[in-house]
């Protein structure tokens, strides 16, 4: 398996452990309610038990819970499960709350359907992905569930967005290329969900980018922290006069055998 880049080293995965971050994690935006009918359809056999890895504050692992007789949630940062925990469905009786890295957390396996969201760029895959094929029921799959949203984040600051993040030059992950070239799953299937649109307001839409490993207040600091603010909120007042931001989102899901090709 081929090494993964060094800009998804575990190093930038700890800031999701900052409190600032954990904060702004709230202001991403959400799945569109389509990509959990499909990850429903993916359930394979009984008991329709899911692991959702690296679940974060939940937002996968939450609308789960209505599918499954149990969902377990493993996330590195106690801070995003204490988040997630006050979430709607966070206290759902049926959503086992897991602080521990994925790699090596204890679990209650067979599970019928595994899950990981953008935090699949951080774990260890030459661990994590022998682990979930063990893990896994036989005939059932890894999904991976990425956002397209437009405009992206990447995109909408233009050549701000480079003057300030703070991750060693991290550039976005392409889920079609990192599978094709680290074998992160033999695809059996892909989906695409409609787009749904998504508005927030420029300081939500500012709040938002806080949440990445690139922008936590903890790293970028006080002084440059506040000037990305200042500097990102001018420009999209420029942009976006009634101080509101527009984003058109989807979700793609792929699924297949981990850790083969």
């Amino acid at each position: 398996m081929v090494k993964k880049p060094e800009h998804l080293a575990s190093a930038n995965a700890c800031a999701f452990q900052e409190r600032s971050v954990v904060a702004a994690y709230r202001y991403r935006p959400p799945y569109p309610a389509e990509t959990f009918a499909i990850l429903a359809d993916l359930v394979r056999g009984e008991p329709r038990t899911i692991l959702d890895a690296g679940c974060g504050t939940g937002n996968i692992a939450r609308r789960l819970v209505g599918h499954a007789e149990r969902v377990d949630a493993v996330a590195l940062s106690l801070s995003m499960i204490e988040e997630g925990k006050q979430l709607p469905e966070g206290d759902h009786p049926r959503l086992c709350w897991l602080h521990g890295r994925v790699e090596d957390v204890v679990l209650k396996p067979p599970y019928a359907l595994i899950t990981a969201g953008e935090s699949i760029h951080w774990m260890d895959w030459q661990i994590v992905l022998p682990r979930f094929r063990a893990l896994l029921r036989p005939g059932s799959f890894l999904a991976i569930i990425e956002q397209n949203i437009s405009p992206s984040p990447w995109e909408l600051l233009g050549e701000i967005v480079s003057r300030y993040r703070a991750d060693g030059g991290y550039q976005p992950f392409d889920m079609v290329k990192a599978r094709e070239q680290h074998c992160l799953l033999r695809l059996v299937g892909e989906r695409k969900t409609a787009p749904i649109p998504f508005t927030q307001t420029i300081d939500e839409c500012i709040e938002s980018y806080h949440s990445r490993s690139g922008f936590s207040r903890e790293r970028l600091g006080p002084t440059r922290a506040e000037a990305f603010t200042r500097e990102a909120g001018a420009y999209l007042q420029q942009r976006s006069p009634d101080g509101m931001v527009s984003f058109q989102v989807s979700g793609v899901i792929q699924w297949g055998i981990p850790g083969t090709c």
